[in-house]
């Protein structure tokens, strides 16, 4: 896994982003990037490359609707890939940009990590509910 700077960057003139300033755009890259359905189609898009009903099934629970406009809001980030073959019936792939790869991989460890603690978390929860 790459290191993240821990300095803020100053971009095009911009001053330095800082995502706790409400105002500072690096905020609504976080928030596209950590949705709920955000983080899945990253992660499901880290394993390969999708079609769209592929990406459906792998995502489960989430509608045709919601995965559209993660989609589309993911690849106007410049994170997301979106190949239309000019075939019948149509065929849409979908895969990462480098950008998106990088994104994945941050977003894959900490589902990874989720995943590996849920019985950590499990008995905390317990632990709290008893008191």
């Amino acid at each position: 896994m790459k290191e993240v700077a821990a300095v803020p960057v100053p971009v095009r003139g911009l001053p330095p982003a800082d995502v706790f300033d409400r105002m500072c755009p690096s905020r609504g890259v976080l928030e596209h990037v950590t949705s709920r359905w955000g983080v899945l189609v990253l992660g499901a898009l880290h394993e390969r490359g999708y079609r769209f009903s592929e990406l459906r099934r792998r995502v489960s629970g989430v509608s045709e609707k919601m995965l559209a406009q993660t989609l589309q809001t993911l690849e106007r980030d410049g994170f997301v890939l979106r190949e239309a073959h000019p075939v019948i019936p149509p065929r849409v792939d979908y895969s990462l940009t480098p950008l998106g790869r990088e994104a994945a991989e941050l977003v894959a460890a900490l589902a990874h990590w989720s995943e590996q603690r849920v019985p950590a978390v499990t008995a905390a929860r317990e632990e709290y509910d008893a008191r």
